[in-house]
């Protein structure tokens, strides 16, 4: 059965911090702005309504639109501007959640309620209103990163740009992914490259990436000449972690490790099980060889994401600064 719409299924993607922002103005007329300055409309105040009435309509944008997901929202926030220039009221809408899917539709409502709630407390006054200028004007915490409205947006608004985190700012990663199938390029090598780009977008420096075939003594032949050449702050292992025949990345590392790091398989699992119970069949694990932090991760492209998010941006610069004996 065809059938021409549908809500996107956002079951596998990555629950983050997300905020966006949008604005936009009502033009009131001279007589009618007075009445609002002043806070002596008929029906009473219309700025503190609008606000009231703007986080009410981000709350319920996904009742007004039809493929709009749900979304529990952190934070709404309301704020009204006086133009007397050109007698209109500007209205933004801030709002953050923590959630698999962005929030611009709910800004957008919440603009559009406040300014329709203006309009309703004045149309008596002047019946001729004009709503404009309607924008979102910054957007973060999806796959894109931090999106501004390219026509520019208030100075004020820069306060709620995130800065750049750059965690493994200036350390050494070596990516090894074990794989039989992908060392012999029968598939493409996506986990090793979301490992890449993750490590990138906090500041590493890529020393090495490479992929071998899953087993044991070509696992620990590629750890003792990563460490030998390049001397890594970080190694990270993709792959190798589960419970099939194949799958042989403790059996391969344990033997090696100068310590265990309890800590990273066991919060890699207990993550994980956010978003799927199998996360506990991973025998992921992380230990210390030399002056070099070693993390396994599984080999799912979107476990890898899942993983590495839940060692960012604390845990592993944490480990790599105390292995070396920094402050």
């Amino acid at each position: 059965m065809n059938n021409n719409f549908k809500m996107i299924d956002v079951g596998n993607k990555q629950i983050t911090h997300r905020l966006a922002i949008a604005s936009g103005k009502i033009f009131v007329g001279k007589d009618a702005f007075k009445l609002i300055e002043a806070k002596t409309l008929p029906k009473g105040d219309a700025l503190i309504l609008a606000e009231i009435a703007g986080i009410n309509g981000a709350k319920l944008a996904y009742q007004m639109l039809t493929l709009c997901h749900p979304l529990g929202l952190d934070m709404v926030k309301i704020i009204t501007q006086l133009n007397e220039d050109e007698n209109s009221i500007e209205c933004f809408c801030i709002a953050s959640t923590h959630a698999k899917t962005g929030i611009e539709m709910e800004v957008l409502a919440g603009v559009n309620n406040a300014l329709l709630t203006i309009w309703d407390l004045t149309k008596m006054i002047n019946p001729d209103l004009k709503i404009g200028d309607i924008n979102l004007l910054l957007k973060f915490g999806g796959k894109s990163g931090i999106w501004k409205n390219p026509k520019g947006i208030p100075d004020w608004i820069e306060h709620y740009v995130p800065s750049k985190i750059e965690a493994l700012k200036d350390r050494n990663v070596a990516i090894i992914t074990m794989s039989d199938r992908a060392s012999k390029g029968i598939y493409e090598d996506i986990s090793g490259e979301n490992i890449k780009n993750i490590m990138l977008e906090n500041g590493a420096n890529i020393v090495q990436k490479i992929i071998i075939p899953d087993e044991i003594e070509n696992i620990k032949n590629a750890i003792d000449r990563t460490i030998a050449d390049f001397e890594p702050h970080l190694i990270i292992c993709t792959g190798g972690t589960g419970v099939s025949q194949r799958d042989f990345t403790p059996e391969a590392l344990l033997p090696m490790f100068d310590k265990l790091v309890p800590g990273i398989g066991e919060i890699l699992r207990i993550d994980g099980a956010k978003f799927t119970p199998l996360s506990w069949s991973s025998r992921a694990i992380g230990g210390i060889i030399g002056e070099s932090l070693i993390v396994t991760l599984p080999g799912n492209p979107k476990a890898v994401i899942e993983g590495l998010s839940a060692l960012l941006p604390n845990l592993l610069p944490h480990l790599i600064r105390i292995i070396r004996g920094e402050k």
